[in-house]
């Protein structure tokens, strides 16, 4: 039994048997973000090379990343932004005119599934997780139809027993309508609920501000967590109620 799922909140803890839910985050939880990271630079050289760019790789997964960070950082608020649209901007601003969807998309959806790879642990935790009786759930700000595939590539989907995108919900984490959808979807109460992120402000902060226990993985220190893991499956002593205390 790990000593690193340890509580740091005073939160009331539900006995054992008592949870009655576990979602989790996609990316950083799920999904390793180095692997997309490196997809979409493999993706961006190719890029380059098709259309004979007089710029290098390394500039141009630089004007890659920019772009599509400034395109989520002018939305108002938590309102929810296609994360393709930053990408098809992002090509745009790279080959210096506008490239048709058919004409990246295919390619770059190619990459990313054969690229992206699982958080270690994580498969595993989850379908251990649906050994047991509780709501397994996702909560993420990914666009629907690509969270999906990635769980689908993962070979977890179908352990999900609900999936609550930012697209389906309009807004993303930590707007309370994401953990309040999920927790409706689940017909479950939120202080028997756990909510994995590695995002403190979004993820651990915006659950524990709806009534969800916050569950930091990777995610920085702050007052609204009430667990921390360095694994995934540490998510099951938690569950389990096998942890040292």
């Amino acid at each position: 039994m790990s000593e690193d799922a340890t509580r740091d909140g005073d939160t009331a803890e539900p006995g054992v048997g008592e949870w009655e839910a576990v979602f989790w985050d996609i990316g950083g939880v799920i999904l390793g973000l180095e692997s997309v990271q490196s997809a979409h630079a493999e993706f961006v050289a190719g890029l380059c090379d098709r259309h004979d760019l007089e710029t290098t790789v390394d500039e141009a997964v630089e004007t890659w990343r920019t772009t599509v960070g400034d395109y989520f950082r002018e939305r108002d608020g938590t309102e929810f932004r296609s994360a393709r649209e930053g990408y098809h901007r992002a090509v745009a601003a790279i080959v210096g005119e506008d490239v048709p969807r058919e004409e990246w998309e295919p390619r770059f959806e190619e990459i990313v599934e054969a690229s992206i790879e699982p958080v270690p642990g994580a498969v595993k935790a989850i379908e251990r997780l649906a050994d047991r009786d509780l709501h397994v759930g996702v909560v993420s700000d990914v666009d629907d139809a690509e969270g999906k595939r990635m769980l689908e590539r993962f070979g977890v989907r179908e352990h999900f027993d609900s999936i609550t995108t930012s697209e389906e919900v309009g807004y993303t984490k930590p707007d309370p309508a994401m953990f309040e959808t999920a927790v409706a979807k689940a017909g479950v109460v939120p202080e028997r609920s756990l909510m994995i992120g590695d995002r403190y402000d979004h993820d651990v902060k915006g659950a524990a501000e709806a009534g969800i226990h916050g569950v930091a993985f990777g995610a920085e220190d702050g007052p609204a967590v009430a667990y921390r893991i360095e694994s995934p499956e540490e998510i099951l002593e938690i569950v389990d109620g096998t942890r040292d205390e």
